[in-house]
């Protein structure tokens, strides 16, 4: 009888004639639904197995086949359940059959459209069952029975059982034809990925997990597909790899390598499941990456050296992609780095030596190699904490230990404080404010790296008083502005003497302005254009003079003068002067042509002893002036070479009444060699002294704070304080504690050598 003349069984229809009516509906469904299933043929199906389900009537002869032996409603549901089973059996036993002779891709092209057209009809065929599955098949899970599944789940259970299976046990022969067409791929062939990817998908939904039929199971998709394929994945790239290396450069390897891993990627994203991801790209990783890891990282210092960016960027995301994979490059850049660094201050030294160094020219070297190395971070390294961990290593041990510092840790504080001195005078080549200020942003790259902060500190006060008693400095803004990156870079502390500086400069120009117009209330004949800096003693570096020196008569009386006007404004105060760094302008009366001379007050008292002889001796201008040998002959000397005193005979100075000079106002005030060695001596001479009261200061916020410390960790704990100013070596340490056991800040706990109590 045909399928649309059956009849349509009554409600009281015993089994075999509900059965017969709805296998005959269900193999149309499952076989023939290209064809087309009516709506009404469909209720009718799904009608007559809602009215079997809910007959409580006892059908036909009881079937102990499979879940048998069940009374009343139960039965009704297992009757329909086990020729469900049995029908799924037939038709599963047709497939297997035809698969038999069947390999490679024409089995994946067979199983994948069997697999659709099934699951499809299984669709459809769970929906006509609803019933059973709302009601019977949750029952019997309700009451633990294992093994029943909705009617779309049987379907996929009786796949994999029945066909799945059986193929798989013949030498996985499935499988085996997806990595066939996978490798096909690898080689470069085109091959079908939806095909690829529909059998793969099957191979997950037939992961069936018992306690949750929603949850994703992966018990067939790993043991059958994921297992063999990473197995596949790692010979292949093992022969691949070590072929290609073999016949190839490092840096054409690279490329492969990326390449492939992009191709992995894609792969997942086309026909693989997400979580194979992580397992396929660590094989990836361990057969592109670490297994060759050591030919990778021989090949790193090439890259530097030849500046080979793009190759050291496929290095990094390369070795970034495996565990400890940076490390060593970390370290082998630290090393070029400081290699670099080495070198560079090697070059520019010559021959001329240490003596002879640019300062300009050392630290324009240092910072050819941060930025340069510091680019490489940034483009090459992507600006990884590792490797910007390593460039600031490299650049502290190079900037402070180098060929121009030898042993001292003082010379680059130092040339860095020369180099900060000649941008912030007047005379720097710098057009621009703009050009300025980013010169004095490189300046501060360099101090990040000195250890010596103290020294760099003490130099550049010394350095900047001398701008600002000679008025010399670009600009108040400039020197505003590198205060406050010192002040930026270590705390108000650091820069709070540099602040008072100004402070005093201010403070000066309102009390020339005072004294002026006090001179303007009484004024006398002999009174000069004169101007003052008082300067507090605890805030400017500079140190008055150790010798005698003689104040010429011109000057006394203006000098006498200011005396008694300070000290009736300051009755407690005492003025030290300091002559070394006061100047004057003299004016030429005995030349035809007038000249203005801008002299050091040293060069005025000898040029003012002129004006009542021509010719003197040595022993006269030392005996008129007050200066001993050794400076004074210095100060001829000057005289002499800008040919304003003659030195025709040993011993004797003539007034030069043939000078002439291009220039109308002359500049002779040039600091003397012996001031000059002098003030870097006293510079580091004043730094240890300072470090000293430093250390000990320190020990006593520490012990005030803790009360009670042993030796070692109160050491450690002032080294650490202290490292951000300077590296304070062990036995200062010792010898602080010592003083401050002898004045009785600290005590050794009794009975303890080797610990110290706080004494208020």
């Amino acid at each position: 009888m045909a399928a649309n003349q059956m009849a349509i069984p009554s409600a009281t229809a015993d089994l075999a004639t509900t059965w017969a009516f709805l296998e005959e509906g269900v193999d149309h469904i499952m076989t023939r639904l290209k064809d087309g299933v009516s709506h009404q043929k469909y209720m009718s199906l799904y009608t007559v197995a809602y009215n079997y389900c809910t007959s409580s009537r006892m059908h036909g002869a009881l079937d102990q086949g499979h879940l048998g032996g069940r009374t009343g409603a139960n039965l009704m549901g297992s009757d329909l359940y086990n020729h469900l089973i049995r029908y799924f059996n037939n038709h599963l036993l047709t497939l297997k059959e035809a698969t038999d002779p069947l390999a490679d891709e024409p089995l994946l092209r067979y199983y994948a459209g069997e697999w659709t057209r099934y699951t499809t009809g299984a669709n459809f065929v769970n929906r006509l069952f609803t019933y059973l599955n709302r009601h019977w098949v949750k029952r019997e899970k309700d009451e633990g029975r294992r093994g029943v599944y909705p009617v779309y789940t049987l379907s996929l259970h009786q796949w994999r059982t029945q066909l799945f299976e059986p193929i798989q046990e013949k030498q996985a022969k499935l499988a085996k034809a997806v990595l066939k067409l996978i490798e096909a791929q690898r080689n470069g062939e085109s091959i079908d990925s939806g095909l690829v990817k529909q059998v793969i998908d099957s191979f997950v939904s037939l992961g069936l997990d018992e306690t949750d039929m929603n949850k994703a199971n992966f018990d067939v998709y790993r043991p059958h597909f994921e297992t063999p394929f990473i197995s596949d994945t790692s010979t292949y790239y093992a022969n691949e790899s070590k072929t290609f290396l073999a016949e190839n450069s490092v840096s054409a390897y690279m490329k492969k390598a990326e390449e492939r891993l992009r191709e992995e990627e894609d792969r997942v994203e086309r026909y693989l499941n997400s979580t194979t991801r992580k397992v396929l790209m660590a094989k990836c990783e361990e057969k592109l990456i670490a297994d060759h890891r050591e030919v990778l990282i021989g090949d790193f210092q090439n890259l530097l050296d030849f500046d080979k960016d793009e190759d050291l960027q496929r290095m990094y995301a390369l070795l970034s992609r495996i565990e400890n994979g940076l490390d060593p490059l970390r370290l082998k850049f630290e090393e070029h780095v400081k290699n670099s660094g080495l070198n560079a201050v090697s070059k520019i030294l010559g021959e001329g030596g240490v003596d002879s160094l640019d300062a300009k020219v050392y630290v324009d070297a240092l910072l050819e190699v941060h930025k340069k190395n510091a680019e490489t971070v940034q483009r090459s390294f992507r600006g990884e904490n590792g490797f910007v961990a390593s460039l600031d290593r490299a650049c502290k041990e190079f900037v402070n230990k180098n060929g121009a510092t030898g042993t001292s840790t003082s010379k680059s504080p130092e040339l860095l404080a020369k180099h900060a001195d000649a941008l912030l005078r007047k005379n720097n080549k710098l057009a621009e404010e703009s050009d300025l200020e980013e010169a004095l942003n490189q300046v501060m790259v360099i101090f990040k790296y000195i250890e010596d902060k103290d020294v760099f500190q003490t130099f550049y006060s010394t350095k900047l008083s001398k701008r600002l008693i000679h008025g010399v400095s670009a600009s108040e803004e400039a020197e505003a502005s590198m205060i406050s990156k010192l002040k930026e870079a270590c705390g108000f502390e650091y820069t709070n003497k540099l602040q008072r500086m100004f402070t005093d400069m201010s403070l000066s120009k309102d009390l020339t302005q005072q004294f002026k117009e006090r001179q303007d209330t009484a004024p006398d004949p002999d009174d000069i254009n004169f101007s003052v800096m008082v300067l507090g003693t605890n805030f400017w570096p500079l140190n008055p003079p150790t010798h005698n020196f003689n104040i010429p008569e011109d000057l006394n009386k203006t000098y006498n003068r200011f005396q008694l006007y300070y000290q009736s404004k300051h009755s407690g105060r005492k003025l030290t002067w300091l002559w070394n760094y006061s100047k004057n302008e003299l004016r030429t009366n005995y030349l035809n042509q007038k000249y203005i001379l801008l002299t050091s007050t040293y060069q005025t008292a000898v040029l003012v002893q002129y004006n009542h002889s021509e010719t003197l001796s040595l022993e006269e201008l030392i005996t008129a002036t007050g200066l001993p040998n050794e400076i004074l002959v210095q100060i001829l000397g000057l005289l002499v070479k800008a040919k304003i005193l003659l030195n025709d005979e040993p011993d004797q100075y003539d007034l030069n009444n043939s000078f002439k000079s291009k220039k109308i106002r002359v500049s002779l005030n040039q600091p003397i060699k012996s001031e000059v060695k002098a003030e870097t001596a006293e510079v580091l001479k004043n730094v240890d002294e300072d470090r000293k009261y430093v250390i000990q200061a320190t020990i006593v916020r520490i012990m005030k704070a803790r009360k009670t410390m042993k030796n070692q960790p109160l050491i450690a704990e002032v080294t650490a304080q202290l490292s951000t100013r300077f590296t304070p070596k062990i036995p200062d340490i010792k010898k602080a504690i010592e003083h401050l056991l002898e004045k009785e800040y600290i005590e050794r706990a009794e009975g303890e050598k080797d610990t110290f109590n706080y004494l208020a």
